[in-house]
């Protein structure tokens, strides 16, 4: 799995941080999503989709 962000996409509402913490986080100067771990093993699978789901700018995806 592969997960993608599109920055300019993204809103700052921090809904990935809140499903997948190891995953996302949020810049401090501006709450713009930054990737941690852009290649996250399946055990993160469920948080990251539940990430996806939440994310109201629709910024992040994810490739197999």
């Amino acid at each position: 799995m592969k997960v993608l962000i599109d920055q300019d996409r993204c809103c700052g509402a921090g809904s990935c941080v809140l499903a997948a913490p190891e995953v996302f986080d949020q810049r401090e100067e501006d709450g713009i999503v930054a990737l941690l771990d852009p290649t996250p093993d399946e055990s993160q699978r469920a948080l990251v989709d539940d990430a996806v789901s939440r994310c109201p700018a629709a910024a992040i995806s994810v490739v197999e």
